[in-house]
This record gives structure tokens, sequence and C-alpha cells, in this order.
């Protein structure tokens, strides 16, 4: 999944951001609502982690432009204060969830993968394919019951080739959803990590290559 951080204090942003790709998630990261306005009109994100008391725009406007965008972009709105009537004001403005700061960071964790299971359609939280088991709470995969020791990166493209369901994804595609804003378009990081992860999944194989087109997963 792809997330937008939106938030002016900077240490606790990137920690945010961190943790989220951690969790195998392409995360883009802005300190003001105005950055955070042009990240949107650019890039499609399941989820924009967004808080409220932004500086040169407020997190309120922001919170308007990913509603009226006509995206499916799923809002968790961030605030310092615990008042019910923010709260009611955040939902009011068509905030999907509402986070007191300080918050504990796996509590984040599990209301942004419950957002993202809403975009575009209800996703499961565990998906099962040819043997693949891939758990995304617990962001565990195991293949015949075999765990599988995959890197962040590569639990997220396999994500992606699996919600693909057998369509071929193509390279541009995974590096849109697995990598962030800073991936560079031509580095061979999709290959590199198609190839290990593919070495990870065993035999028989699992990935396909459709030459000139992208990947497929199944058998």
């Amino acid at each position: 999944m792809r997330v937008l951080v939106v938030e002016d204090k900077q240490v606790l942003a990137d920690s945010i951001a961190e943790g989220l790709r951690r969790f195998s998630m392409a995360v883009d990261v802005c300190y003001d609502g105005a950055h955070a306005l042009e990240r949107i009109t650019v890039n499609a994100y399941d989820v924009v982690v967004l808080d409220r008391d932004l500086p040169v725009v407020h997190g309120d406007e922001v919170c308007r432009a990913v509603l009226a965008d006509g995206g499916l972009s799923r809002v968790l709105m961030l605030t310092a204060s615990a008042g019910i009537t923010d709260k009611v004001a955040g939902l009011g403005l068509g905030a999907d969830d509402y986070l007191t700061k300080p918050f504990e960071f796996a509590e984040l964790i599990a209301r942004v993968q419950a957002l993202a299971r809403r975009v575009p359609r209800a996703l499961p939280p565990v998906l099962r394919r040819d043997g693949v088991l891939l758990d995304l709470p617990r962001h565990q995969a195991t293949r015949d019951g075999m765990l599988l020791a995959l890197t962040p990166k590569e639990f997220a493209v396999l994500e992606v080739l699996m919600r693909a369901e057998g369509m071929v994804v193509s390279s541009e595609e995974l590096l849109e959803k697995a990598w962030d804003e800073h991936a560079d378009p031509f580095t061979n990081a999709v290959r590199v990590a198609v190839m290990t992860l593919r070495r990870k999944l065993g035999q028989p194989p699992l990935i396909q290559t459709v030459a000139g087109v992208g990947y497929r997963f199944g058998s």
C-alpha cells in the first residue's frame, strides 16, 4: 500500500514513516499542508496520515482536498487535542479515523492497515494463493506452512503480485505501489527484488516473467 504522512514535526513524521516502511508500506512524507496538496495531485495514496494542525495550509483544508480529488484515499487524522469537539469536527470533514497524540505506534499501524483494506474494495487481511499465505497484520509470509524470511520490500512486492489475482503487473506499477517518491524509475530495483523473492519462494516457481510486460503470480 502507499501512504502519505503529513506532519509538521519532522522527527515525528520521519519516525512514523520509518515505522510504516518496516511493514512494507511505500511512504511519502510532507511537513506542511502546501506540500501535501502538491503530493495528492501527483500520486494516488491508499491512506493519508494527516496532522490537523499544519502550517501554511491547515490540515482541514488538506482533508477537504483529498476528498474533493475524487480518489479513494482514506484519511487518518492526528491531533494533539483529545476533546470530543475536535474529534467530531475532524470526522465531520470526512476523515475516516481519528487518533490523538501521543499514541502507541502499534495502534497507528493497525488503524492504517484497517483503512487500507477498505480501498478500493474490501480487502482481506490474509491473502492465500498457490500454497502461499500472506498475513498482513502479522507481517508474515509462508509457503506450504514454511515461514519465508522476506525483507519489507520483498513482502510489499509479493502483496502487490498476489492482489493482482493472476493478472500481469508491470514494473512501473510495482515501482509505484511498493516504493516511495524517491525511487529512481531507471534503476533495476524491481528486477532485483523480484529475483530474490522468486528465489525465496522456492520450487516450483510462482512468479512468471511476461517479456516486455511485467510479472504474474501463480502456478
